[in-house]
């Protein structure tokens, strides 16, 4: 699916529990992004933050992948193949560097918040 064909509702990212505590491992899909590009940041930013509620003081990147791999959540862009962005592409340099706030702000990119801000504006 390429930015030009996407479907009504858009492009959607499913949220993966990695602990295995939701049924299988399917936290949610969250759809309503604009294009691809929207997608892909979302997912990549709502993975670094995972990752860094993950690390502890003075881990090992070893560590706080293990860390993730445990008790994190995943991201990805479904319907897209090789277009959508993908965690394991870039674990090494997630848990070896820590994000920066903005890195890991994936609620500035969440569709579902874009929506109730406009929601908020029509209220007033």
């Amino acid at each position: 699916m390429s930015d030009s064909t996407a479907d009504e509702s858009g492009w959607r990212v499913r949220i993966l529990d990695l602990s295995g505590g939701a049924e299988d491992g399917i936290v949610e899909d969250v759809g309503g992004f604009v294009d691809l590009s929207h997608a892909n940041a979302f997912a990549r930013a709502y993975v670094r933050d995972s990752i860094e509620r993950c690390r502890v003081p003075g881990a090992s990147p070893r560590e706080v992948l293990q860390s993730w791999l445990s008790f994190g959540e995943d991201a990805e862009i479904l319907d897209v193949g090789d277009e959508g962005w993908r965690s394991a592409n870039e674990l090494d340099d997630f848990t070896a560097n820590p994000a920066t706030p903005m890195e890991r702000d994936w609620r500035a990119l969440d569709p579902r918040r874009l929506v109730e801000d406009d929601e908020d504006v029509d209220d007033e």
